[in-house]
């Protein structure tokens, strides 16, 4: 819940620019709904896509204050966020309305970001496989199985490492990547082969290009770095 039309003017004019001659980068930016009628303008013709924080599990109707995958396709959109920590968090959704969510976003057209993560409190008593595993087994139990993610991006965020002063070394976010990847590969090697995993543990520019060095980690979901674009972009730099 950050920005308004002149932050968002300067920062994506600073992220065009940047983002010029790096085609083999896939950026996406996530606005608040208000505004990505305005960021499909301004990145209109670039690199950049963009994607809607959330999406309803709902088909359009009188669900108030919801946002249907019907109506981010009309703008342009062709991602969404699914099950961000903090809408699971203060938003209460568990396991199963985020796989509503994903496989409606999934059957519009849309491709989905999966987010999971352990708070500090479960990894702190050694919970993280099996948080992830409840989080991914929810998506795998949906009817389209594995092959719902086939075109799907799963984004790991270590809730306790965002915002509480500890940080995951890309060690650790390296064993929780390649867990992931083994978990659906039980299900199809070639799926899990070709997933996009990526880290959003309050990546930055100092320690980008550790964490994208890690065999598991294909790219960031980044926060608070992604506002000021000069550090984005360094961000970016350290992909490989």
């Amino acid at each position: 819940m950050h920005g308004c039309q002149a932050a968002n003017t300067d920062l994506l004019a600073i992220l065009k620019e940047g983002m010029a001659n790096r085609a083999e980068v896939q950026c996406i930016v996530f606005p608040p709904y208000v505004y990505l009628s305005q960021v499909a303008q301004i990145l209109k013709g670039s690199m950049i896509a963009y994607g809607g924080q959330d999406v309803s599990a709902n088909e359009p109707g009188a669900h108030t204050g919801e946002v249907a995958a019907q109506m981010l396709l009309d703008i342009g959109c062709r991602y969404t966020l699914v099950g961000h920590s903090e809408r699971r968090a203060q938003h209460h959704e568990n396991n199963t309305l985020v796989a509503l969510k994903f496989a409606q976003a999934k059957q519009k057209g849309l491709q989905p970001i999966l987010c999971v993560g352990e708070t500090l409190e479960q990894h702190q008593a050694a919970q993280t496989e099996m948080v992830i595993n409840a989080q991914i087994e929810a998506i795998l139990s949906l009817e389209a199985g594995v092959s719902g993610l086939r075109e799907a991006v799963i984004a790991y965020e270590p809730v306790w490492a965002i915002g509480t002063g500890l940080s995951a070394t890309p060690q650790q976010a390296q064993a929780v990547h390649s867990m992931i990847r083994k978990k659906i590969a039980e299900h199809d090697n070639d799926i899990a082969a070709n997933l996009s995993i990526l880290y959003g543990g309050s990546v930055k520019a100092s320690n980008a290009q550790a964490l994208f060095t890690m065999a598991d980690v294909d790219g960031g979901l980044v926060g608070g770095a992604s506002l000021d674009g000069e550090e984005f972009l360094r961000i970016i730099e350290c992909i490989n």
